[in-house]
């Protein structure tokens, strides 16, 4: 995958990071679960920290 692939994807992923961060802070307010969704979270967190390293190493 190109750097440019990867700088993108990361983009993409943060603004879904940010969504359901936002998402999270509706449902406690609610008093709903958010386990879910705290589940995705960690998932891109990790999805990040692979495309943060496969970024390291990828050609322009």
């Amino acid at each position: 995958m190109k750097k440019s692939e990867i700088e993108y994807k990361i983009a993409e992923l943060k603004m879904d990071y940010m969504r359901v961060q936002g998402d999270i802070e509706k449902l406690e307010s609610t008093g709903h679960g958010t386990q879910k969704a705290e589940d995705m979270l960690t998932a891109m967190e990790e999805e990040l920290k692979l495309l943060n390293e496969e970024l390291l190493t990828a050609a322009e």
